[in-house]
């Protein structure tokens, strides 16, 4: 059974978003794009609401958001009471927040990170578990009540 990758992105994303894909394609995975499509100027929460709702609903799922620089899509995610999307411009970080975050959404700063080291982010997102523990109760503290 093949896992599916949720990715999303808005126009300052939109290529490096299909080089993302691309390599999933190639390690096995079934990548769910929500868009966006082109180039064209279009408003990042419209692509991002979906991809969290996918990951909040779908047990042990994961998704990747691309936007310029990050942040907005980045927030956007983070309104969903099940996510837990971490801007990550580095492996390590990357790392951490799947290690001490239980991270379940990577968001990548397009125009600030080589295609290089975006692809080293998201396979180290993906491949990095949760290390539970300490960091779980921690990870329960976040969600509002």
């Amino acid at each position: 059974m093949k896992k599916t990758i949720s990715i999303g992105c808005d126009h300052a994303g939109y290529s490096l978003k299909l080089e993302i894909k691309e390599r999933l394609v190639n390690l096995g995975y079934e990548v769910l794009d929500m868009g966006c499509y082109s180039e064209e100027s279009i408003d990042y929460p419209d692509f991002a609401h979906p991809v969290a709702d996918y990951v909040e609903n779908n047990t042990d799922a994961k998704g990747i958001l691309i936007c310029g620089s990050g942040n907005g899509i980045n927030m956007a995610a983070n309104k969903h009471q099940g996510i837990r999307s971490a801007l990550c411009w580095q492996v390590e970080i990357a790392k951490l927040a799947r290690e001490h975050n239980n991270a379940n959404i990577v968001a990548l700063p397009a125009r600030f990170i080589s295609s290089e080291e975006a692809l080293k982010i998201v396979e180290a997102f993906l491949n990095t578990p949760f290390e539970g523990g300490r960091h779980q109760k921690r990870v329960d503290k976040i969600a509002c009540v």
